[in-house]
């Protein structure tokens, strides 16, 4: 069952590139005490999340932070060096990547699925949410291949 909105979220250790190399992170060091507008993709360096909804937060990151967003986070079910090399590439140090790298987090929040008839094996689902100290107060889950109400546009009406 996927979480709610009002439910807090589960802890779990991501890991982040930096430029000292990875470094582990839970949820409560990101989230508490924080407004984080967080945002997964299926996978880095995929059409969609490269062309559209990294490129779309990276874009709207001062109006999200204007409309009190602290922190701006993506997940995705890849290793921290595929998190590290994807932000580098798509220049956005303004956003904290979160590798799931086990799909442990995806999993905990019942948003994990089975790409592997893709060949990506299990995957996060696409979606984005408003976090205000570890709390979701806005859950945006895509429909199967769509991209509309994950995107940032999206969330900054929600705000």
């Amino acid at each position: 069952m996927p979480i709610e909105v009002g439910q807090k979220l589960p802890d779990v250790t991501f890991m982040t590139p930096t430029p000292d190399g990875p470094r582990p992170t839970t949820t409560a060091e990101v989230f508490g005490g924080k407004t984080v507008a967080l945002f997964a993709v299926p996978g880095a360096f995929t059409p969609t999340c490269s062309a559209r909804h990294l490129p779309g937060f990276k874009d709207k990151a001062d109006e999200l932070r204007a409309k009190g967003v602290d922190a701006i986070a993506c997940t995705a079910v890849n290793d921290v060096f595929v998190m590290g090399a994807w932000a580098k590439s798509a220049e956005a140090e303004g956003i904290m990547m979160l590798a799931d790298g086990n799909g442990d987090f995806a999993d905990a929040i019942g948003l994990k699925f089975d790409g592997s008839r893709f060949g990506m094996g299990a995957r996060s689902q696409r979606y984005s949410m408003i976090v205000r100290d570890g709390v979701v107060t806005h859950l945006n889950v895509e429909e199967g291949g769509e991209f509309r109400v994950s995107a940032a546009d999206y969330m900054l009406g929600q705000l």
